[in-house]
């Protein structure tokens, strides 16, 4: 039985560095910008969704167009700061959600495929060793250990996965 290899992705060292470069360089370009919220105070503060912006921009724009309206409190500068900060922030995620989600898949596969490999060499091993064959029990021993701590009751994980 063959198992179809859908993946096989070697990343030259140069690429690997330039990527790592750019995305830190991203990374450093981004960091005077950016907040970290602590989780309760992401919970407390009232969210601006994506069917909120455009009732934010209106807001903006009534605010130019109609002062006589905005209360004393109200610093429109600043508003319009924290609305474009939202605009540029958002087009920045958006792709960075994009090569998250490409790169998700693509580890979620390529796990997947080593790991289906790596259950056929064990339970390869494990029938050697339940044979005698020199050499076997030692490998099984030690590769074994990863499933020793796991209950039996939702089905053998140290079997592959049926293809």
């Amino acid at each position: 039985m063959t198992v179809e290899n859908r993946v096989s992705i070697v990343i030259p060292a140069e690429v690997k560095q330039a990527v790592l470069q750019k995305l830190t360089e991203v990374d450093e370009l981004l960091k005077p910008f950016l907040i970290a919220l602590k989780p309760e105070e992401t919970k407390a503060l009232p969210k601006m969704a994506d069917g909120s912006t455009p009732f934010v921009g209106k807001a903006l724009g009534y605010c130019k167009t109609d002062p006589k309206f905005v209360p004393a409190y109200l610093n429109i500068p600043e508003l319009e700061i924290d609305f474009n900060a939202v605009t540029d922030l958002t087009e920045f995620t958006h792709l960075c959600y994009k090569l998250r989600d490409g790169l998700k898949d693509t580890i979620t596969l390529s796990g997947s495929e080593a790991y289906v490999a790596a259950l056929s060499y064990y339970n390869s091993v494990k029938n050697a060793a339940k044979m005698n064959v020199p050499g076997a029990k030692a490998i099984y021993e030690d590769l074994k250990k990863r499933f020793e701590n796991m209950g039996r009751g939702k089905g053998s994980v140290d079997t592959p996965p049926r293809q």
